[in-house]
């Protein structure tokens, strides 16, 4: 049913189609962004690193400079949306991330490589933009449901994308891959700026509202600070075993079934949470927001515990999965409970902080499952691992005390 209200409780009339929007945005560009992993190496060998210590070293620094950039700068963005639309944002992203692309594939040296990915996140962001832009539009009692709906285009971009590139290069050529990805990229930007609608007005009213809660400090309260810290935690339960995943299938599996098996492994997280992101946000809309996050935290948790047991490779398939499946629901529920303790004046710049500190948990996961692992063993990632969730369920479920507390 059409909503024909623009009260912030009942969002924007345009909601559905605006979801609808965000998914496909959401979706081609995280596709674009995460297919250069299988031939990254290849293409910095292209562009005449030829020591492996070094093609390894600058594939790193290329990889992770978009996320250090779009760390930076998605607060920024969170707020420029807040005084001038949510709309002209994802536009911004959208446009800005097809010329990135595009001359990613015009990249002559390894150099121009790191600059134009640094570039990438930071003129990028479409998909966190999405996510505020759904967070702030949607009823909030469809929060929790749109948002997994959203989630779920995002995840499944991330699976699809390293699939999409795998099997292009070899087709078209590396080059012609990143100017697919571009021009993939505008067809979401012509659909943002033709399609997508904002309320008249929105920006404006939002900018006006804007200096007081800033003056006040609006925003960051017990629940916002509890999400910050879980969207971090939920990145690095997701990134912790990425750099030992080889290694551990190694020890599981017979040779020739490594790479295969550790493919598997990595997808079936990411397919998990495709599968139970929109239900659990529906559970969400109904039970609230909370209950899900502390059983989520709880339940992945647990599921790492017999990751670290397994001996034979299926059952770290599965155990996988299922830890995505309780993982999906939290992204979700994470964007609806800022949406429902900050007010729509600054909710863009609240939900920007999350989105940094979701990719500083990206960017501290690896290295700290990395560190353990080299250290410690590989075991003892996992049980870390689900100390630092159980650890988080706890305290989510004393910031949701405290919060109730306070509202009596």
């Amino acid at each position: 049913m059409t909503i024909t209200t623009t009260d912030p409780a009942d969002g924007s009339r345009y909601w559905q189609r605006n979801l609808l929007v965000c998914v496909f945005g959401s979706f081609t560009t995280i596709i674009a962004m995460t297919l250069l992993l299988p031939f990254l190496p290849l293409y910095v060998e292209q562009l005449g690193v030829t020591d492996h210590a070094a093609i390894g070293l600058w594939s790193g620094l290329a990889y992770g400079a978009t996320f250090f950039s779009a760390a930076l700068t998605a607060p920024l963005w969170g707020r420029l949306g807040d005084r001038y639309g949510r709309k002209l944002m994802l536009i911004r992203a959208s446009l800005g991330m097809a010329v990135a692309m595009t001359l990613l594939g015009m990249a002559h040296s390894v150099w121009q490589l790191v600059a134009l990915r640094l570039l990438a996140g930071l003129l990028g962001g479409y998909a966190s933009g999405s996510m505020i832009l759904v967070a702030t539009q949607t009823p909030k009692a469809r929060t929790g449901w749109a948002l997994g709906v959203l989630s779920s285009g995002i995840m499944a971009g991330n699976f699809i994308g390293p699939l999409v590139g795998g099997i292009l290069p070899p087709l078209i050529g590396i080059r012609a891959t990143f100017m697919v990805a571009g021009a993939t990229i505008f067809i979401s930007f012509l659909a943002t700026t033709f399609l997508l609608r904002e309320e008249p007005g929105a920006a404006i009213r939002r900018k006006q509202e804007i200096m007081p809660a800033t003056a006040t400090g609006a925003g960051l309260s017990r629940p916002v600070l509890a999400m910050l810290i879980t969207g971090t935690l939920l990145m690095v339960a997701n990134m912790s075993i990425e750099p030992i995943i080889t290694l551990y299938v190694a020890q599981l599996v017979e040779s020739r079934q490594v790479t295969f098996v550790a493919g598997l492994v990595m997808a079936s997280a990411a397919l998990g949470s495709i599968v139970s992101a929109s239900w659990l946000g529906k559970l969400a809309d109904r039970n609230g927001p909370w209950t899900v996050i502390i059983g989520c935290l709880l339940a992945a948790g647990l599921l790492l515990i017999p990751q670290a047991l397994v001996t034979r490779g299926w059952q770290l398939v599965a155990l996988r999965f299922f830890m995505g499946v309780a993982l999906g629901g939290l992204l979700p529920c994470i964007a609806s409970v800022i949406r429902h303790n900050v007010p729509d004046k600054i909710a863009g710049r609240m939900l920007g902080y999350s989105t940094s500190a979701q990719y500083v948990g990206q960017v501290a996961g690896p290295l700290l499952g990395g560190f353990i692992g080299g250290h410690f063993g590989m075991r003892p990632v996992f049980f870390g691992t689900c100390a630092l969730l159980v650890i988080g369920a706890g305290y989510n479920a004393f910031a949701r005390l405290a919060s109730a507390r306070a509202d009596k």
